[in-house]
């Protein structure tokens, strides 16, 4: 059974899938860094032998605001290039590797005929690949909505997570800042999980 793309539902079982890594943000990044990288590395080649980074393109030379030769010395403008662009590389290539490992993606499993509430995470390669913790459902005390407030440059930011409450691990988040969801899908989560648990719901 997959629970990876979409939400499973059913009368003894309720699945929410998690993203993790997996998200189109850090595809956009590690992309673009990717890119940014392998421009910086080029210019960094083409100064050390001193050669003019623009030699290959008659139309950029042609362009009115671009001299027919740019002085770009390896040391000290091509040495700091590349230094930056090796940097980017491997920022790229960590945001490459949690993408393809799925660091954070899982799944939040409600099971009725278990009785047990089952999260289930991926990590990082090693001995905690699989990140897992389940709780009897007699054990879930309620559902909860807080309000979570933090000051950005003089502006107060609110944010709703959903979080269940119970009696031996107290408030483990249902949703996360970075799910991006508005505020009647988070009612909506919240309602759906308290109703799926006969357990009661709090704002």
């Amino acid at each position: 059974m997959n629970f990876e793309t979409q939400i499973f539902r059913s009368e003894d079982l309720l699945v929410y899938p998690i993203k993790g890594s997996r998200k189109p943000s850090n595809y956009f990044w590690a992309f673009i860094i990717l890119l940014g990288s392998l421009g910086l590395l080029l210019v960094a080649v083409f100064s050390y032998p001193g050669m003019d980074f623009f030699f290959l393109s008659k139309e950029i030379i042609d362009f009115p605001f671009i001299p027919d030769y740019i002085d770009f010395p390896f040391i000290p403008q091509g040495a700091t290039m590349g230094f930056y662009g090796f940097g980017g590389l491997l920022i790229s290539f960590y945001l490459w590797c949690i993408i393809l490992w799925n660091v954070g993606g899982g799944y939040d499993m409600f099971n009725k005929k278990e009785k047990k509430v089952r999260f289930f995470r991926w990590g990082f390669p090693g001995k905690n690949r699989h990140i897992s913790l389940e709780i009897p459902t007699e054990d879930v005390l309620s559902i909860q909505i807080r309000v979570i407030k933090e000051s950005l440059f003089n502006r107060t930011l609110i944010y709703y997570i959903v979080y269940m409450e119970t009696l031996e691990h107290g408030l483990i988040p249902l949703t996360r800042i970075e799910d991006d969801l508005i505020p009647p899908q988070i009612a909506d989560k919240a309602a759906e999980v308290a109703r799926f648990l006969d357990v009661p719901i709090f704002y």
